[in-house]
């Protein structure tokens, strides 16, 4: 026992880096290159934030997908037709994302894929309520806009992109890869357009890819529970039935 206490003690008496070697530092240089580039990145990060100016309570907020986007934001600012045409189209792509999410559920009998979309839609209402951001200048919207037409909506996040990649991951569980790409590409589309209208800011969109992603893994870890709570209980069930069972033949 005392052995082991001491073994114990000298495997954690001198600190893990004193023990790295060269050829340590290259395989994980090598194997395991992509913390690495964040680890760069977060330098790089750091550098900027310390070093950059803050954008004074007067200004518009800085946006760099508003930057991107600023020849298709003059294009829809002169073409209001143009711009209805756009918004109507996206307003059909949510549209596939309804039905499909649902009818995974109703049709399929696969509900992960809509209690995410409940999960990911309550949280967006709390959060959105929670820090109203202001409208974007030169906000371009549109009667055919689903869901809100030209009322008030939550900027944050935006729930169009986090639907459409809570469809894509399901679609690719089921191995229907080719679906999966045509609502990544549509995504990406409905992204550029969002940008474009000034619908949302760059982060909406980033977050409401993290969003998508989180809760239909969340979704998956409450499917889990809930079987594995049910054949917990039918357990316990059957070995009840089994005792009382086994309690009458008994004289």
């Amino acid at each position: 026992m005392a052995a082991k206490a001491a073994l114990h003690y000298h495997s954690y008496s001198r600190p893990s880096f004193l023990k790295w070697r060269l050829q340590d530092a290259v395989h994980v240089a090598t194997h395991h290159w992509m913390p690495c580039l964040f680890a760069v990145g977060l330098l790089f990060f750091m550098a900027v934030e310390y070093t950059l100016r803050m954008v004074p309570p007067s200004s518009p907020p800085f946006d760099l997908g508003f930057i991107a986007t600023r020849s298709l934001h003059h294009l829809l600012q002169d073409s209001p037709n143009l711009n209805t045409v756009l918004a109507f189209l996206n307003t059909v792509f949510v549209g596939m994302q309804m039905i499909y999410i649902m009818g995974a559920w109703l049709i399929e009998g696969r509900p992960r894929a809509t209690i995410s979309a409940l999960f990911m839609f309550t949280c967006r209402g709390i959060l959105g309520y929670s820090t109203q951001l202001p409208l974007p200048q030169g906000f371009l919207g549109s009667g055919v806009d689903f869901p809100v037409g030209n009322v008030s909506f939550f900027l944050f996040f935006s729930g169009h992109v986090a639907g459409s990649v809570i469809a894509s991951l399901d679609m690719r569980r089921m191995k229907r890869h080719e679906l999966a790409w045509l609502f990544d590409v549509l995504n990406l589309l409905q992204a550029g357009r969002l940008l474009g209208t000034r619908g949302h800011y760059t982060i909406d969109l980033a977050v409401g890819v993290g969003a998508g992603i989180l809760f239909d893994s969340l979704a998956g870890k409450y499917e889990e529970f809930s079987q594995s709570k049910l054949l917990s209980l039918n357990g316990d069930h059957i070995n009840g039935v089994a005792n009382h069972t086994k309690r009458n033949l008994i004289p």
